[in-house]
């Protein structure tokens, strides 16, 4: 299949190239240059006025998550909880995201029904459970509550365990059920009922564990950070990614950027919450620590920024909120400018999944994930925050998900 006369956005070269053509077969881009001015063909997409780019990646979603209410979510059965992801899914491939890695409560189930085309929606990378200490992030207990059920096949975010070699066997069990990642709760969170968004979880030496056994295992470590203390740790400690990262400061940032550490803001999360979390099943007693972060992520952002940190984009919605999720572009927008942005929804992300030169970046060889949008995304990456209106054509794994 091939698009004609198209505008190809070139987001390694921060450029947009009139009058190309970009060509693949199944799910690789086998040809992509100047358009020769030969007539359509039977099949052909005319490209003419409209913009081609990869498509996005979202670093940072929970598509088992059912509201903000996590505990809630967690009684639920399997089923119920896997129907709604098939739905959620799916509205997220339509809304040009065709990767996404799960931070907490997917599995290698999703996955492979995804890759098997069983039902629709993003290249999904996953950690399943995310590891917590007791009294940490994916603790959910209210403090009234002492039962915790650990199988792996009940809902919910994380799984409790405390020491070295608890962790350890953590880590195992959850590459061998499929993780490509594994997920550490390393500070206090907005939805989690008995810590501190600023207190620091685990220790050096869980930490330790959790990242020599993911390296042993071909994996790596991705961190849930807010305070500069946990941010600092999980960088000396060998964590990869450091998702939100609100409290970061300048000599955190600094620290991230020399080890070559990836931060995943979450702007958008934090928005949606603050207008309307109670809605969604936020616990009224969760304003504060909403506060306390809410406020600081795009101070942040342009922190990391200028340090050099590499950042990709995430967006951390639950449930309902999802259909949010690409206003993360209008808010991005304020802190960076569009070819950042753009970067860090297409080549960062790819360099975080380990997928640089396939995915993120359209090119001989690579997937065939596009995107054909009626403004250029390079001039301004807001057009983007309204799929509905700017989004004309979504190809994922080479099929056409979306034409309007």
């Amino acid at each position: 299949m091939r698009i004609r006369s198209v505008s190809l956005v070139d987001v390694a070269r921060r450029t947009t190239v009139p009058d190309q053509l970009v060509e693949w077969d199944g799910d690789r881009v086998v040809a992509l240059g100047p358009d020769d001015g030969s007539g359509l063909q039977a099949g052909d997409v005319d490209g003419r006025g409209l913009f081609a780019l990869p498509g996005l990646i979202d670093c940072h979603v929970h598509v088992t998550s059912l509201s903000a209410d996590e505990w809630a979510d967690s009684g639920h059965r399997a089923s119920y909880v896997a129907a709604h992801a098939v739905r959620a899914l799916g509205e997220m491939v339509r809304r040009g995201f065709t990767t996404a890695r799960d931070a907490g409560g997917a599995d290698a189930g999703l996955t492979r029904a995804l890759d098997e085309g069983v039902i629709p929606g993003p290249r999904l990378f996953t950690c399943g459970k995310a590891l917590s200490q007791t009294a940490g992030h994916a603790d959910l207990r209210p403090r009234g509550r002492e039962l915790w059920d650990p199988h792996p096949d009940v809902p919910g975010i994380g799984r409790i365990v405390d020491g070295a070699d608890e962790v350890r066997r953590a880590v195992r069990e959850q590459a061998r059920r499929g993780a490509s990642f594994i997920k550490l709760m390393l500070s206090g969170g907005i939805t989690s009922p008995t810590d501190r968004v600023d207190g620091v979880q685990f220790s050096d030496a869980e930490i330790t564990a959790a990242v020599e056994e993911a390296d042993r295992l071909g994996i790596y470590c991705a961190g849930h950070a807010y305070a500069g203390t946990a941010v600092r740790r999980a960088v000396e400690l060998g964590v990869r990614t450091i998702e939100h990262g609100n409290l970061v400061e300048a000599a955190d940032a600094q620290l991230m950027a020399a080890a070559g550490t990836f931060l995943v803001p979450t702007l958008s999360a934090y928005a949606v919450l603050g207008e309307r979390g109670t809605e969604f099943g936020l616990p009224a007693d969760r304003a504060d620590k909403l506060a306390a972060v809410a406020g600081r992520g795009a101070e942040a952002l342009r922190t990391a920024a200028a340090a050099g940190v590499r950042i990709a984009l995430g967006t951390d919605l639950l449930g309902p909120m999802a259909d949010q999720q690409n206003r993360e572009f209008a808010l991005r927008a304020q802190v960076q400018d569009s070819w950042d942005v753009l970067s860090s929804a297409t080549l960062v992300g790819a360099e975080l999944l380990g997928e640089t030169g396939r995915l993120g970046v359209l090119a001989p060889g690579s997937a065939a994930d596009l995107l054909l949008c009626r403004a250029d995304p390079g001039s301004d990456v807001r057009v983007l925050a309204d799929p509905e209106q700017s989004l004309a054509l979504v190809v994922s794994r080479g099929e056409v998900v979306l034409s309007r």
